[in-house]
Parts: C-alpha cells; sequence; structure tokens
C-alpha cells in the first residue's frame, strides 16, 4: 500500500494532534508511541483510516500497526508533519514507563529480561519436539524411528544436545539479559549465570536423590555445592544485585583499574551471596510458587483450567501474561514440564479461529478481510498481537467467543493432564512441544479452540447486526 501525506495527517489528528504526542519511533510493522493524553484519541476514526490496520495500548505505548515496508514511510511523514525527533526504542520504553504504577513496572521489566531470549527458548522447544518425533514410539509405528531405523540415532542424538542447551544454560540467558535490563554489564551477567550451573556443582536435577551433599566451609558457615540449573529466581535476583554492585563500583573506581577491579569484587561478592543467601532462599521461594501452582491445578484441575485458558488473552491486554513465561520456565525446571503453556497455545489458536471467523462476517469490507486472514495466519503462529487489537478487540464479539472457546479447551487439556517439556511455538505447531502420549487430548482441545470460537463469532455477529 503506497503511503500518501494525507493518510498521515489523519492519523496525527485521530490521535489527538502533535502537541498530543510525546515521544514517537517505529518497529517492523508499528508506529509506538507515548501520547501525553490518551483519551484524546478517536480511535473509530482511527481505525477507519486505510492505512491503518489496527491499534492497542500496551505498557504505556500507543501502537499502530501499519504493515512491513510501509510504516518506515508513514513514520517519516509523520516526523515531519510533526517534527518529533526519532527516538529509540529504549527512549520510548523510558517514557512509557513514567506512566505505570510499581505493578507495571514489575511486569515491563520481566517482560524485558524474557523476551529476548524467547527466540532461543522457542527454538530448543521445536527441537525438543522433533527429538521426541524420532525417539518416541507409538507415533509412525509401535517402535520409535530410531529404534526401526538405527542409522538416525546419532542426528537424534545431536538433536537433542542442542535442543537441551538453552534449558541446561538457562541462568546463563538470563543473566545476559537481566544484566542487559539492570544497566550491568551483559558479560557479567552471563559468567554469572553460568556460574551457577557449574560442572562441580551438584546438578539441581539430582539434588533430591543424592545421598550424599558435598559442601563448602567458608568461615565456619556449612554451604551447600548445589547448582540452580532450570531455576529462575535465584539468576534473577543475583543480576539485579550483581548490577548494583558493579554501578557502584565504576561511579567510585577511576577508568584506569576498572578492568582490574569491578568484574573481580562484583563477582566475588555476588557469587558468595549467590551460593551463601540468595541461592537457598530464592530456590525455596520457588519450590513454594511450583507447589503453589500445582496444588491449585491438582485440587481442583477443572476450575483451574477453566479459569487459565479464559484468561490468557485478557493478560496479554495488561501485558501481564509475559510474567507466566517464567512460571512455565520455573515449572520446567522444578517437575520437568510446564502445564500452563499448553493452554497458551490453545488462546492463540483461539483468537486466530475467531479472527478467521471475522473473515466471513465482514466478507464485504475488503481491509477486514484482508486483515482477518493475515492476523489469523499470525495467531496460529503464536503472535497473537494484531488478530487481537486489529480484529478481535475491535468488534469486542470475536474476542468473547474466542477467551470461551479457549476456556473450554483449557479445561480439556488440564483434564487429560497435558503436559509440556518445553515452550515452542505458541500456535499450531504447538503439539511439536508436548509429549505424543498427550497429543490425542491436545489435538481435541486444538479442535475446540478452532471451532468453537469460529462457530461463536458467526453466531454473536447475528445478535451485534440484528441491534
Amino acid at each position: 500500500m503506497s503511503v500518501n501525506r494525507e493518510s498521515v495527517r489523519e492519523i496525527i489528528e485521530a490521535i489527538g494532534g502533535k502537541e498530543n504526542i510525546n515521544t514517537a519511533t517505529h518497529c517492523v510493522t508499528r508506529l509506538r508511541l507515548v501520547l501525553n493524553d490518551e483519551s484524546l484519541v478517536d480511535k473509530e476514526r482511527l481505525e477507519n483510516i486505510d492505512l491503518v490496520k489496527g491499534s492497542f495500548s500496551t505498557n504505556g505505548q500507543f501502537q499502530i500497526v501499519i504493515g512491513q515496508g510501509t510504516v518506515d514511510k508513514a513514520y517519516k511523514i509523520l516526523a515531519e508533519e510533526t517534527g518529533v525527533q526519532e527516538a529509540s526504542k529504549d527512549d520510548v520504553k523510558n517514557a512509557a514507563a513514567e506512566k505505570m504504577n510499581p505493578l507495571q513496572r514489575a511486569v515491563k521489566t520481566l517482560a524485558d529480561i524474557f523476551i529476548p531470549i524467547l527466540p532461543a527458548i522457542v527454538t530448543a522447544g521445536l527441537l525438543m519436539g522433533i527429538n521426541n518425533i524420532l525417539t518416541q514410539g507409538g507415533i509412525f509405528m509401535e517402535e520409535s524411528v530410531v529404534e526401526a531405523f538405527p542409522q538416525w540415532a546419532d542426528i537424534a542424538s545431536i538433536i537433542n544436545l542442542i535442543a537441551n542447551t538453552a534449558f541446561v544454560f538457562l541462568p546463563g540467558l538470563i543473566g545476559w539479559s537481566a544484566l542487559t535490563r539492570f544497566g550491568g554489564s551483559p558479560l557479567f551477567g552471563m559468567v554469572l549465570g553460568l556460574m551457577l550451573v557449574h560442572p562441580d556443582l551438584l546438578n539441581a536435577w539430582g539434588y533430591g536423590s543424592a545421598e550424599e551433599i558435598p559442601t563448602w566451609n567458608l568461615f565456619g558457615l556449612t554451604v551447600e555445592k548445589v547448582g540452580y540449573q532450570g531455576q529462575v529466581l535465584p539468576i534473577l535476583v543475583a543480576s539485579w544485585v550483581l548490577a548494583k554492585i558493579e554501578i557502584w563500583l565504576r561511579k567510585r573506581i577511576p577508568d584506569a583499574f576498572q578492568l582490574l577491579t569491578v568484574a573481580p569484587i562484583s563477582l566475588l561478592i555476588t557469587g558468595f551471596l549467590a551460593f551463601t543467601v540468595i541461592g537457598p532462599i530464592t530456590f525455596t521461594i520457588g519450590g513454594w510458587l511450583v507447589d503453589g501452582v500445582t496444588g491449585i491445578f491438582d485440587a481442583v484441575p477443572a476450575i483451574g483450567g477453566l479459569i487459565y485458558g479464559g484468561l490468557y488473552a485478557p493478560l496479554v491486554i495488561t501485558g501481564m501474561h509475559h510474567t507466566f513465561l517464567a512460571v512455565d520456565l520455573q515449572l520446567i525446571g522444578s517437575i520437568g514440564g510446564t502445564f500452563l503453556w499448553p493452554m497458551v497455545a490453545l488462546s492463540n489458536i483461539a483468537q486466530g479461529a475467531a479472527a478467521f471467523a471475522m473473515m466471513i462476517v465482514e466478507r464485504n469490507n475488503e481491509k477486514v478481510k484482508g486483515l482477518a486472514v493475515s492476523s489469523g495466519v499470525s495467531a496460529w503462529l503464536g503472535v497473537t498481537e494484531p488478530a487481537m487489537f486489529g480484529v478481535n478487540l475491535r468488534y469486542r464479539y470475536p474476542f468473547i467467543a474466542a477467551i470461551i472457546g479457549s476456556a473450554i479447551a483449557g479445561l480439556i487439556i488440564t483434564l487429560g493432564d497435558v503436559i509440556a517439556p518445553s515452550i515452542g511455538v505458541g500456535g499450531i505447531p504447538a503439539f511439536f512441544s508436548i509429549e505424543n502420549n498427550y497429543w490425542p487430548v491436545f489435538f481435541i482441545g486444538m479442535g475446540v479452540a478452532i471451532v468453537v470460537p469460529a462457530l461463536l463469532t458467526l453466531l454473536f455477529s447475528k445478535f451485534s447486526k440484528a441491534k
């Protein structure tokens, strides 16, 4: 689509004029704005502009979906018309953070830490799924592929090694990302994370079955030499401490001596604290978190599946869904799998199904029909924002239909004890990351997540047009 100046001027007027723009930047598909007063936005007028494919507000940013390629031209014209200077994404995030309450800032911090490492985790999940297909029997035949064709065994072994790396060294990934977020040196964060899974430590996954726990004697204090494989909380807290120590030292030590002093002192102090205080305390808290979540689903699995399956999409609107990635990773590290993430995948599928149904409902509206198709495909591949904010929330009833379908599907797979040993693509390909013995139940849930939202969307549209 060509970008004309008049369309961009209409966008500026619809968001309250150039005086309402605090900070602006853009990503691959969206204008990302921090507005002085979002109540001045005329959303109906905005979304009726041909150039605009959707809009939504999240984490203090008002985002307008334009499309790949065209957003660059739109932003250039917007900058010329308003005189706004292009800001970096960090500038926009910082400006948006000023408008957040403490809970929103905490959620945003977790998102800033986990989103950068998500591609590595999703890739690992997909590869683990491929390994499962090769090594587990009952998929193509009674025996596994590697049993039937031994020449595939080493290939499966390499795939498994590559897939497991992101999970085995997860604290290293989190440490790198957390130090980036907290303002320290990412390299120090990676070293700290790898320190917590050092081979000299007792592997955390073998802690419960170990006959003897090795220890250190530190000034009369007995400290267990235990690693934190698969754990999230220890590295998060330790990274925050490391960043604070590093920043404090850099302000007080002359530049000429920083290379020889800052890293050794920072890592030494944080390392001692990680193994003596931070690790044991956060490991215990992580255990309580896992016990609490699993306890709820063990006690009332139907209600747990119904609520989480239905509430995940509304959590995406608030941005709070990012907190559950940390819970998923904690569950995988503690009990070997997550029963929450499969419901996330079904929620995404449900949003896509509702968007596809809108293609039929709005078949005479070429703009909505085109957006429904592209955003539905995106949702079925794990990215739901275009479908949710561009189509479903715009008409409301498709969003409600998707929530109902997702809740029912969540109930079904929870009662079927579906579990995923890893996180993969949160859409149609999700079954690759789920143990194959749970596939029949998951496919039933997937069918419900497709059929129910689509049928309800078509049904609700009749009532909506009748009003």
